[in-house]
């Protein structure tokens, strides 16, 4: 090891070191300590295994080039299980080379049988990209004439005929092969004539909705490799996953082994949990999350130490990079020591700042949980998460991106006011001794299912007995020959439609359309693209877009054309959208009295506007204005748990029937937020709302403040009967609510202890929501009826 390696360690450990030592002895106004928990983890030795006997000897002795004299153990149990023909998922930390668990087998079968192909899978393109630089090197290095190619969105089309011949190894992601490769199979013969290998990196992004239309996608990708002749062999790698075994045969259908236990070596760690002090006791207010994270990473980055923030949201990403900046980049030749990076940032500036965390010349970066995933970014001193990231799995695989194979790092986990974090917050042990999250799919999810037998249809026709998952596909096939999408002749259903199903498709969000941003300050420029879904919340008119800490204002929202228009302003605030949502229960499938209340799951229709926004000046979040907005409306059909107070119930409690109605809100609150925790799905896979069981609908208007009595509904009459509603955030449901009905004793229990426990007055954000929500009794109204509904 070189001197100047070893100084910088020394430099590197002293700096963390210190840094920390300076939060443990950090005390909130009443003497508190910010630290409610700082854990060591020991550095962990290498274990080893020898390259496998058979191994094609040009590759081994490209690999001993490259500083590989062995192998990991588990690199070596995942090169045998796939040489055994198994299908295989190989499950490690962060860092510990599960990319060579599958190129190893891959290239050697190459090598071996030049008419071999392999189909690269990553969630992502960057990922994509920064994966096939990898496998680029060792190609050239083997000399051989081994086509690796990536194939995806950004492919010029003149490249595309060129790619479909040579490629042994076509590197895409699920959206690629859904839309530009299943429906165009008879151009790629050769692939799936030929198909030894398909390979899932990042197995533990495919849960939940984008999870259960990936499994669709795979149906397809073996129903047509049957009809070219070929099986192919599914080898996956994740992080960290409470099931890995269960998801990646729901994902592909096929029997796996696990390879679970990593040969990798890890250098010391820390974690820590910092909560904020508490600056208003009678309202239970806390310093600002974002403020304190600010600190806590500034603390590394004075230091010289390469951090990485990460921010729940593109908002508090850029908000985050504009306080950076103002305080790192001040001095000539700093600028770009600090950068952004999240979704919507175009290409060519993602890999720019790639590149800048790799070779040091970028000292700190604040990203969404886009790098998250195992984009290779060196190896980072400290990482800082700001909000408990809605799982143990992502928390952990944030903290991974910090420390690499022998050297000290540190993690800081930043908790907010909500009461999912102020839970971790109190109850670390929770989360250190906590299972890793199961991912869950539900790929036989109806609104699913259908939209991929389409696709599936106008791939190959359907035979009369032919099976496509759980569900009876014959009837579904019965269902679009009534649309006039399909038409039975004999023995096979044939695709009669003039339509591409696959384009109306989208495997993330209801739609596939991405707005662009376009900066007309000067010559109109696209800066940015922004998903279907986020659009009216971060492009509404008169909103203030942020992009690496630069401000805009959007003069111009355009729906019909997918576009906004901005121009550069240099203002002090932010803007902050605010929703309307509104739930009406179409179908129950199952209910219940449980003590002295009703829980209930079923079908429900849910309707979501952005009806204004608020403008948030920085540093102080004074809010200092409004306004209001009438953009389109957004509809879907979904699952929903709802909890149902009697009349008789909420007509008994002694309060007034505004303020029953504010206990109701604020149970609410804190019932959402301990669903996603003992659910083990992320927060934003639920919606929850309030409404009255007399009417069927629900409401819930995000952002609102109670300011003027005047502005209040009507309050409820003596019929009133509340439901608090707890959905699945996405069309058709993804199979949360029948499991949050079994969790209905425990979800009251915990919500009835965690507010009880909480030493504000009147309530606060770690409880039942800020007092000027929930109303001025609110959090003790919401004890009065956990007490009254938990009698037995």
């Amino acid at each position: 090891m070189s001197q100047q390696l070893v100084l910088r360690r020394e430099r590197t450990e002293g700096g963390l070191v210190s840094a920390l030592r300076a939060l443990e002895l950090a005390k909130g106004p009443g003497s508190e300590p910010v630290l409610t928990a700082l854990r060591r983890f020991e550095a962990q030795p290498a274990e080893f295994a020898e390259f496998p006997e058979g191994l094609h000897p040009r590759l081994r002795e490209v690999l001993a080039a490259r500083g590989f004299s062995r192998l990991y153990s588990h690199q070596r149990a995942a090169h045998d299980a796939a040489r055994a023909g198994r299908h295989t998922v190989v499950v490690t930390p962060p860092a510990s080379g599960k990319t060579l668990c599958y190129n190893l087998p891959v290239l050697d079968t190459i090598l071996r049988e030049p008419d071999a192909r392999a189909l690269y899978l990553f969630p992502t393109k960057a990922l994509a990209q920064d994966q096939l630089a990898e496998l680029h090197s060792v190609v050239e290095a083997l000399g051989a004439d081994i086509g690796t190619f990536t194939y995806d969105g950004d492919t010029p089309a003149d490249a595309r005929k060129a790619i479909r011949a040579r490629a042994h190894v076509v590197v895409t992601n699920p959206d690629m092969l859904h839309k530009g490769i299943l429906p165009h199979h008879t151009k790629w013969v050769k692939l799936f004539e030929n198909l030894r290998y398909v390979v899932v990196d990042e197995l533990h992004s495919h849960r939940g909705v984008y999870g259960s239309h990936v499994a669709n996608i795979f149906r397809r990708l073996q129903r047509l490799c049957r009809f070219y002749g070929s099986d192919p062999q599914f080898l996956c790698s994740s992080a960290t996953i409470g099931n890995p075994k269960e998801l990646a045969e729901a994902l592909t259908g096929k029997p796996m082994a696990v390879v679970d236990r990593s040969g990798a070596p890890r250098g010391e760690r820390y974690f820590a949990i910092y909560n904020p002090p508490v600056v208003n006791r009678q309202l239970g207010i806390r310093r600002s999350a974002l403020n304190c994270a600010r600190d806590v990473a500034l603390s590394f980055l004075n230091k010289g130490l390469q951090t990485i923030v990460f921010a729940p949201s593109r908002l508090a990403t850029e908000v985050l990079v504009t306080y950076l900046k103002e305080a790192l980049e001040t001095r000539p030749g700093s600028e770009g020591i600090v950068r952004g990076y999240r979704g919507g940032y175009l290409p060519l500036k993602r890999r720019e700042i790639e590149r800048g965390l790799r070779d040091g010349s970028v000292l700190g970066v604040v990203s969404t949980n886009a790098l998250e995933l195992g984009i290779d970014i060196g190896g980072l001193d400290a990482a800082v998460l700001l909000g408990y990231p809605g799982s143990v799995a992502s928390t952990w695989q944030q903290a991974g991106r910090a420390g690499r194979r022998s050297s000290t790092s540190v993690a800081v986990l930043v908790a907010n006011s909500t009461p999912l974090n102020q839970f971790v917050a109190r109850h670390p042990d929770y989360f250190f001794d906590a299972p890793v999250e199961q991912g869950r799919i539900n790929p036989d999810n109806l609104h699913i299912l259908v939209s991929h037998v389409k696709c599936a249809a106008f791939e190959l026709p359907f035979g009369a007995d032919e099976a496509f998952g759980s569900e009876n596909v014959q009837e579904v096939l019965g269902f679009l020959e009534e649309d006039r999408l399909v038409h039975r002749a004999g023995e096979r259903w044939h695709w009669t439609s003039e339509s591409y199903p696959a384009d109306a498709v989208s495997l993330r969000s209801v739609s596939s359309d991405n707005f662009v941003v376009q900066d007309v300050t000067r010559d109109p420029r696209i800066i940015a693209e922004v998903d279907f879904d986020s659009a009216p919340s971060m492009l509404h008119e008169k909103a203030v877009y942020i992009l690496e800490g630069k401000t805009y204002f959007v003069e111009k929202y355009d729906h019909a054309e997918r576009r906004a228009h901005v121009r550069e302003a240099e203002v002090d605030y932010y803007t902050d959208a605010i929703t309307y949502t509104k739930v009406r229960i179409l179908e129950r499938f199952d209910e219940e009295d449980v003590g002295r209340a009703r829980r209930s799951h079923g079908e429900v229709h849910v309707t979501s506007q952005v009806v204004g926004f608020k403008k948030i000046k920085f540093h102080t979040n004074e809010n200092v204005g409004s306004g209001e907005l009438q953009m389109p409306e957004n509809e879907m059909h979904t699952s929903a748990y709802w909890l149902t107070v009697p009349r008789d119930v909420i007509a008994g409690l002694s309060f007034g029937g505004e303020e029953r109605r504010d206990g109701v809100v604020a149970l609410s609150y804190t019932l959402g937020q301990l669903a996603a925790l003992f659910l083990m799905c992320d927060r934003h896979d639920l919606g929850v709302a309030v409404g009255d069981n007399g009417q069927g609908e629900a409401r819930v208007e995000k952002g609102l403040r109670k300011s003027s009595p005047g502005e209040q509904p009507a309050a409820p009459g003596l019929d009133y009967e509340p439901n608090v509603f707890i959905y699945d955030n996405y069309p058709g449901g993804i199979g949360l609510s029948e499991p949050l009905y079994r969790l209905h004793a425990r979800l009251l229990a915990e919500s009835r202890s965690l507010i009880a426990a909480c030493a504000c007055h009147d309530g606060c954000p770690s409880c039942v929501g800020p007092a000027g929500e929930a109303g001025t009794r609110g959090k003790e109204v919401a004890l009065a009826l956990l007490d009254a509904i938990l009698v037995r």
